[in-house]
């Protein structure tokens, strides 16, 4: 099992199962997450911004490799629909997909 932590969140620690995406143990664990396509790697509105463990991410999908060739995910990001950890990784919810309902941290 890896963690997530995610920074402006107030530091809160995810457990993600090995297999499992990360907004499925997102999900899990109760928070609301940004995800319009329903998770199925069709837009990038559950991006995070990936700050440390980039190298703990299973390698992109054929849908972050698509997004990343046309300049809609940043190299520093990932979609967490997609995106599954092999150790502890480090990011923040991106400003364009912040829910107006959730509290976050500078």
């Amino acid at each position: 099992m890896a963690e997530l932590t995610v920074q402006n969140l107030g530091g809160i620690v995810v457990n993600v199962a090995q297999g499992q995406t990360v907004l499925a143990a997102l999900q899990a664990a109760g928070l609301d997450w940004m995800h319009a396509c329903g998770a199925k790697g069709r837009c990038t509105s559950c991006r995070m911004i990936v700050l440390d463990g980039a190298e703990n991410i299973a390698p992109d999908t054929a849908p972050e490799t698509r997004f990343r060739n046309n300049g809609r995910l940043k190299p520093s990001e990932r979609l967490t629909c997609q995106a599954q950890l092999t150790g502890p990784v480090t990011c923040r919810v991106p400003n364009q997909t912040k829910l107006p309902h959730m509290t976050y941290s500078s």
